[in-house]
């Protein structure tokens, strides 16, 4: 019998010399020892090398078949590969196999299958997984036309975004294919007008709405279209923000020309009009784009201090104490409210329901049916000095006060919430949507507030002089103040806790020569009136080329009309 050195030697040798995959099942060098051992006394180990050798002479007269033999080792398994004939036994085996298997049920076939690959080793399921890969993978986008589903392949694919439709259309011709007859550039314009005010403006100040939501006409816009459209919505809404950030506008001026007394307390805009409320005790209408004077509405004997109006009528609240409504269209008067005892200093109505409030420091519910028919529901108590501004929901009545507070009523019971405390002198200003009110006050500074839990979540200091007007979007929030400066801040850093308070002042921008009284923004432009008796529109998206690479002191161009 040989000394052991001398069987590790022989066995550190046959390991060599046979293919790497007879040992790598092995769980370690002492079990690949014991089974090589073991191999040593089979014929077919022993003469490994040399029918490798031989097989490689005859390689061209006779076809060879990989095969794979598996030796148990206890509890681990060895497999031995070598180049065998496809004639023999082997083969006949293999072809009965088949037959019974190809007889069987699929569910019989499943099972066996499994039973097969449970008594493989790590290495064969390599294998099997690296075969079964590309079987499994399937090109639903181009098998789903060829069975009359192109509906299906299109539907998949429009809800995919700009940068993934891009790495769509590159990945072949019948994907490419799908995505141009499926239209699916303009089916994403469309999803995104939509959804997005912004892309929603933009359509109709660009005039590309006119492409869309229409059936695709035989002679309409194709596919490339809409393809190369994308990026330049993209580009324009780049520079607009771009213009947001770096107060880059183009300015117009309307002067009001009040006979008495000057300052402009109120406006709100559409597209076609501007509506504002004086210091001289009139309403003016102007036409938007020409900045002419369409009307002119008397009837309040003092001040209008504020104003609303929709499709139908304008609400106004004046310092002469009373509520006028008045027909949009006719500017007839249709209904005088008389219930404060002073000045109407704020009023808001959406859905039937109207709620003022006033220098005699209560608030007013009304219901309101119609421009005609408007009935007081209830009157709310509890501030202790005049109620400046309010705003509602379906859920909240928000009202701010000279009193230093913000209180919360209930829009359905008009019962008292809570009160939200921190402004360190009177509130002049607020808005109020989901769970948000932003407010400005007479200290300065601007508070923004989880209506919820009545928390402060940040302030924001930079105005000089007294906050008087205050708006906020999704993106940004734009306030007016008694120093004559309009502020732009970035909202969502605001309600981030972590972001610096350097950073939340976007823009300071200034033209107004007195206090500024009202503004409304909306994506593209600001329209803000002033003590100075002037409206102004700040545009953002009809920016001249002179002025696009200013950053610091942007160029305007100066739109002057007097009436």
């Amino acid at each position: 019998m040989e000394p052991d050195s001398v069987i590790e030697d022989k066995t550190i040798e046959l390991m060599c010399s046979v293919p790497r995959s007879l040992w790598l099942g092995c769980a370690s060098l002492v079990e690949s020892m014991c089974a090589l051992s073991c191999l040593q006394s089979m014929p077919s180990v022993r003469c490994l090398q040399n029918t490798s050798v031989m097989e490689d002479q005859n390689e061209d007269e006779s076809p060879k078949k990989s095969t794979l033999w598996q030796i148990s080792n206890g509890t681990s398994s060895v497999i031995v590969s070598r180049k065998r004939p496809s004639e023999g036994n082997y083969q006949k085996e293999k072809d009965l196999c088949i037959k019974y298997f190809d007889q069987w049920s699929e569910s019989d076939q499943v099972e066996f299958v499994e039973h097969l690959i449970s008594r493989m080793c790590h290495y064969q399921h390599g294998h099997i997984n690296s075969y079964l890969k590309p079987m499994l993978q399937r090109d639903f986008i181009t098998a789903l036309p060829e069975q009359g589903l192109d509906h299906i392949a299109e539907n998949i694919l429009s809800y995919l975004d700009a940068r993934s439709l891009c790495a769509a259309e590159l990945v072949c011709k019948e994907w490419q294919r799908v995505i141009s007859e499926g239209m699916l550039w303009k089916k994403l314009i469309e999803r995104m007008v939509r959804t997005d005010p912004l892309w929603k403006g933009l359509s109709e100040r660009r005039g590309w709405d006119q492409y869309l939501f229409k059936n695709r006409p035989t002679d309409g816009p194709p596919n490339s279209f809409y393809r190369s459209l994308y990026p330049k919505i993209i580009q324009d809404i780049e520079t607009i923000e771009s213009n947001w950030r770096c107060g880059r506008h183009n300015l117009q001026r309307i002067q009001c020309r009040s006979e008495n007394s000057k300052g402009v307390y109120c406006l709100q805009y559409d597209d076609e009009k501007i509506i504002s409320g004086l210091r001289d005790n009139s309403i003016k209408i102007w036409d938007k784009t020409s900045l002419e004077c369409l009307k002119v509405l008397t009837g309040h004997t003092g001040s209008v201090l504020c104003l609303q109006y929709d499709e139908r009528v304008i609400v106004t609240g004046s310092s002469d104490s009373t509520v006028r409504v008045w027909d949009v269209n006719t500017g007839e008067v249709l209904n005088t409210l008389i219930h404060h005892n002073e000045a109407v200093l704020h009023l808001r109505f959406s859905n039937g329901l109207m709620v003022t409030c006033s220098k005699d420091r209560s608030i007013a519910v009304w219901d309101m049916a119609s421009a005609t028919d408007i009935t007081l529901r209830r009157v709310l108590v509890g501030h202790r000095a005049a109620v400046n501004v309010v705003d509602f929901d379906d859920k909240y009545i928000v009202s701010a006060s000279g009193d230093r507070t913000i209180k919360v009523w209930s829009t359905s019971t008009c019962e008292f919430v809570r009160t939200l405390n921190g402004h360190k002198r009177g509130i002049a200003c607020l808005q109020y949507r989901d769970r948000l009110v932003v407010s400005g006050s007479s200290d300065n500074t601007i508070r923004l507030w989880d209506i919820e839990c009545g928390a402060c979540l940040r302030v924001l200091e930079g105005h000089e002089e007294l906050v008087r007007c205050i708006r906020f979007d999704n993106k940004r929030i734009v306030s007016g103040a008694y120093d004559g400066k309009i502020k732009v801040w970035d909202l969502q850093a605001a309600l981030d806790p972590r972001a610096p308070a350097s950073t939340l002042c976007l823009r300071t921008l200034v033209e107004h020569s007195g206090r500024v009284f009202r503004l409304q923004f909306d994506e593209f432009q600001i329209i803000s009136s002033s003590h100075d008796d002037t409206i102004l529109i700040w545009d953002f998206l009809n920016v001249p080329p002179s002025a696009q690479n200013e950053t610091r002191s942007p160029s305007r161009t100066y739109t002057y009309i007097s009436r």
